[in-house]
């Protein structure tokens, strides 16, 4: 005989049948977090300790990610030529500050493999980069993209750097010696492998943490990524210095600045995956006057460098940028004895002020310790490479004029320089790493650093320093 089952064993049964097949409901619960963020930092240490004391403050009352969107090297000697561990200081500080994520930068290609190595071996954050790969270097390969979980919220970011380091190559903004065995691809042909990241990862917000600069004539910028490729909630940026509080394509794009100036600071409500409230301030750290004291001593004693404040010459006036161009190509010529020298626009990194000019200001006027090498090339040579870089240069020992088309170079006395004439040519190794197909194969490196040779300049030559004005500079148009 069967034994029946009790009623109420039945009557449990069917409701739980009956719930399953509902449809489930989505989380209505609203939370907040709040993203800090900077970009373009370049070595400066000083405001970190500012920094820290704003968001331990913040994390007393709310969830807390902290972001970087590179570049966090070369700007600064303090943290550049940091004895014998270029970087380190910045990664103990960032460290101590609570990154939780970065996106590698162009620059942080700039020391080379082995300290790259070691200075992500050293971080206690994450590194992101979805188009970069270290092939056998030895360098830790960094994610794609990566899930923070704070307060049962799931931020997912995905890096990306730019690649337009060089015309006829795919490589990020910096010395091409330095990442000849890495592999780069586009930033375009690789977004679309992560449509599906925020379904996949299951994730609340999509961030896209790059450093692609604003808006981009070559590819990819923010601007270009929110209009193509939709995917994601937010892009935080960088690379292109700029203050960014915009929105394109729906899609809210944010930028800091540089110099460690201003601190990003993105307050975000999500419901149901999807930002409902967002709130962002740039917050001017020159006039917060609380600091983390505990890190400002750490700081202090990474700024203690004696060797830095020597004094190798004086500014009679202040000096701005293009002001510096031109006494950096005139210290380069009289240092290397050529006939001609030339400096890229993009590597005088600072103005210089009036009075003592210390090693540490050269230092951060010519921050990437770049290397000098002679050449012999005529003038057709010189004409070529100019038309053909497309880039600026200031320049040291003749006088170059466009007319129309044409590209005429004179001496400094005004007379035209026949095409078959042979100069001796020096400058700093970035210019033709990058130029290459410009210049011919036979060169000679020399001894000094472009840096150290401004420096024997000042010390052998002249150690007065006054330009009031700066009228060597030239870049070809079209």
């Amino acid at each position: 005989m069967k034994k029946r089952l009790p009623l109420y064993f039945l009557y449990i049964t069917s409701l739980l049948v009956f719930f399953s097949c509902l449809p489930k409901t989505k989380n209505n619960t609203e939370k907040k977090i709040t993203l800090f963020f900077v970009n373009d930092q370049h070595a400066r240490l000083d405001n970190f300790a500012k920094i820290k004391y704003i968001i331990d403050k913040e994390k007393e009352k709310q969830s807390v990610v902290v972001a970087c969107s590179g570049d966090i090297f070369s700007g600064s000697p303090v943290v550049d030529n940091y004895k014998d561990n270029q970087g380190y200081p910045m990664i103990d500080v960032m460290n101590r500050v609570g990154f939780d994520v970065s996106v590698l930068g162009n620059h942080e290609f700039d020391y080379g493999e082995e300290t790259l190595k070691d200075r992500i071996d050293q971080s206690n954050f994450k590194w992101v980069c979805a188009n970069v790969d270290m092939l056998e270097t030895n360098v830790p390969q960094p994610n794609e993209y990566y899930t923070v979980l704070k307060d049962g919220l799931k931020i997912t970011f995905l890096g990306l750097v730019e690649t337009n380091g060089k015309d006829n190559g795919t490589i990020p903004s910096t010395h091409p010696w330095k990442v000849q065995n890495f592999a780069f691809q586009r930033p375009e042909a690789v977004v679309n492998k992560y449509k599906d990241v925020k379904k996949s990862e299951g994730s609340d917000l999509f961030i896209a943490l790059t450093h692609l600069g604003h808006s981009s004539n070559k590819g990819l910028g923010d601007v270009q990524l929110a209009e193509q490729y939709p995917y994601f909630d937010l892009i935080v940026g960088g690379h292109s210095h700029q203050e960014i509080n915009t929105v394109e394509n729906g899609i809210p794009i944010f930028q800091s600045g540089s110099y460690l100036k201003k601190l990003g600071k993105i307050e975000i409500s999500v419901k149901n995956k999807a930002i409902t409230n967002i709130k962002y301030t740039l917050i001017n750290l020159d006039e917060i006057t609380e600091y983390d004291q505990n890190l400002k001593d750490v700081i202090d004693d990474y700024n203690n460098l004696p060797d830095l404040k020597e004094v190798v010459g004086e500014s009679l006036m202040y000096h701005e940028e293009y002001k510096v161009g031109c006494f950096y190509a005139d210290a380069l010529k009289s240092a290397m004895n050529v006939d001609v020298s030339f400096q890229n626009s993009g590597g005088v990194r600072s103005s210089l002020d009036k009075g003592d000019i210390t090693k540490k200001e050269i230092y951060t006027i010519e921050p990437f310790n770049n290397g000098t090498v002679k050449y012999d090339m005529s003038v057709q040579q010189v004409k070529d490479f100019l038309i053909g870089s497309k880039s600026g240069f200031y320049y040291s020992g003749i006088i170059i004029e466009q007319v129309g088309d044409e590209v005429e170079i004179k001496s400094t006395a005004g007379n035209l320089i026949s095409n078959n004439t042979m100069l001796s040519v020096g400058l700093n190794d970035y210019i033709p790493a990058v130029h290459d197909k410009y210049f011919p194969e036979e060169n000679k490196i020399q001894d000094l650093s472009a840096a150290e040779s401004i420096m024997y300049y000042l010390q052998n030559t002249n150690s007065e320093v006054n330009y009031p004005s700066c009228a060597n500079y030239f870049k070809y148009t079209t």
